[in-house]
């Protein structure tokens, strides 16, 4: 029987491109591709930890959209 997985599972049409060190820097990160017009979902890397400030945590966005955010990036 297969072990069971700890990583909370990215819905396929979301791509993480990001791993914050904190929820915090997660949120900054969510506002400012969100303030782009990019959707995000922040995720725990932990599934078993829930609203935790100091884990690390992933910031996804949707497939397709990689090319969006190197753009962005590149302006700051």
């Amino acid at each position: 029987m297969a072990e069971p997985t700890t990583q909370i599972p990215i819905p396929r049409l979301w791509f993480p491109i990001r791993t914050a060190p904190n929820r915090i820097i997660a949120e900054m990160w969510h506002e400012l591709f969100e303030a782009e017009g990019i959707p995000t979902h922040i995720l725990p890397e932990d599934p078993e930890v829930v609203m935790a400030i100091g884990v690390p945590y992933k910031v996804c966005i949707p497939l397709g959209r990689e090319h969006v955010i190197e753009e962005i990036l590149r302006k700051l």
